[in-house]
């Protein structure tokens, strides 16, 4: 196993090895010749882009259709071969490479070990006792080391580290700007944790880390514009725009946590008044129902449960989170229009509680066709966040671009 930093290069040379290797990833196995079409790349430029990755041992030739490549859902079905020519495809070599993945919360941390498909190896967990972050970059540490001396039983090298927070995350920097969960402020995370850790490192921001994800191996798989907005301790949104990762210049695009869907509503942390967030988020659902019901609510778990025994005021709590998600995934509808709107997040466990009111807000506030945005809900532990931030030094590693949205 090699553990120092770039110890393994990916011989993606040009933009077009790295377009028609991402392309196998999400959609193959594939024939050279449909990969050069999903890549919008002629055949002489497939076959340059895929000789140095045959030889590096990236990409295989000739294996079964049902063999790996695409991870997400359809990718079966993707790929299977034109009738008439079962030669030649191309799938990507899952175990050429591993990566680990880690999501961060407030008080837990969450990591992965993956291949280069991004299938789970193995997932461990760990309370996060102390949240500055000389304290959780050591828990962090102490994970990853546990992770890489499974890996170490593989011939496969450890080619990167991927973190993911939440807040505003400057990828490109390796900086956690501002993670309000875990009250970090210019945290260089990326070098520390490189150091920490002997590993490359991405740091990215949870939710768009998780687009990464969804974006290559899950339901936007095959898509030019979709979102990704999560539910929870906080509300995120994770945008793909023509077939990239939007983060915008400052790396905050996709904030509908912070759209003022109330301007008389309650403080949001952020400094502004009735944002998303401040309605809809754990926190603020927890607050709200102590002070509608009278009750000591310790957590977002004993909030629903109030809500479900049908306590008077506590539905109206959820009512009024799920119009304040509504409207925002509407703005995001309205602004972007995507083909598919992902809603996901913890939050989802109460999601019978407000779902006709997120669909009747969103119909509301949806503008013409923007309303007929294919709407999904997608429950996903946070082992799949941690995937998502794997996901995310996957794409750095073959891009060799920390900022990169590419897809």
């Amino acid at each position: 196993m090699r553990s120092t930093p770039h110890a393994e290069t990916f011989p993606a040379h040009t933009p077009a090895a790295a377009q028609v290797f991402t392309t196998v990833l999400s959609h193959g196995p594939l024939t050279r010749l449909e990969a050069g079409r999903r890549a919008g790349l002629s055949p002489a430029a497939v076959t340059k882009a895929v000789r140095p990755l045959l030889a590096a041992g990236y990409l295989v030739e000739g294996g079964d259709p049902g063999e790996g490549g695409g991870s997400g859902e359809g990718a079966v079905e993707e790929a299977r071969p034109v009738l008439g020519r079962p030669a030649g495809l191309v799938r990507v070599n899952g175990e050429r490479a591993l990566f680990v993945g880690v999501k961060a919360t407030g008080d837990e941390l969450i990591t992965v070990l993956t291949d280069l498909c991004c299938r789970v190896r193995l997932a461990r967990r760990a309370p996060l006792r102390d949240r500055a972050a000389g304290p959780a970059l050591a828990s962090i540490a102490g994970l990853v080391h546990e992770l890489l001396a499974h890996a170490a039983e593989s011939d496969a090298p450890v080619a990167g580290l991927g973190i993911a927070v939440s807040g505003d995350v400057d990828r490109a920097a390796g900086v956690v700007r501002y993670s309000p969960f875990l009250d970090w402020r210019d945290v260089p995370l990326a070098e520390l944790a490189a150091t920490a850790c002997g590993l490359p490192v991405t740091v990215d921001n949870d939710v768009r880390a998780l687009t990464v994800a969804e974006q290559w191996f899950g339901t936007g798989a095959g898509l030019s514009d979709f979102a990704v907005v999560t539910v929870g301790a906080g509300i995120g949104c994770g945008l793909v725009v023509h077939g990239r990762r939007v983060a915008g210049a400052h790396g905050v695009a996709g904030e509908i946590g912070h759209v003022v869907v109330d301007p008389a509503g309650p403080l949001c942390h952020c400094g502004n008044r009735g944002c998303v967030e401040a309605i809809a988020g754990d926190a603020a659902i927890v607050a709200r129902m102590r002070e509608v019901t009278g009750h000591q609510v310790p957590d977002s778990a004993a909030a629903a449960a109030l809500a479900h025994q049908g306590l008077p005021g506590a539905r109206e709590v959820y009512a009024r989170a799920g119009e304040a998600i509504g409207r925002g995934i509407a703005t995001v509808a309205n602004l972007l229009g995507p083909e598919r709107l992902i809603i996901s997040g913890e939050g989802l466990a109460a999601y019978d509680l407000f779902a006709e009111q997120i669909r009747e807000a969103f119909t509301t506030a949806a503008f013409g066709t923007a309303a007929r945005c294919d709407v999904q809900t997608r429950p996903l532990p946070f082992e799949e966040w941690a995937r998502g931030a794997a996901a995310a030094a996957i794409q750095t590693f073959i891009t060799q671009d920390p900022a990169s949205g590419k897809g």
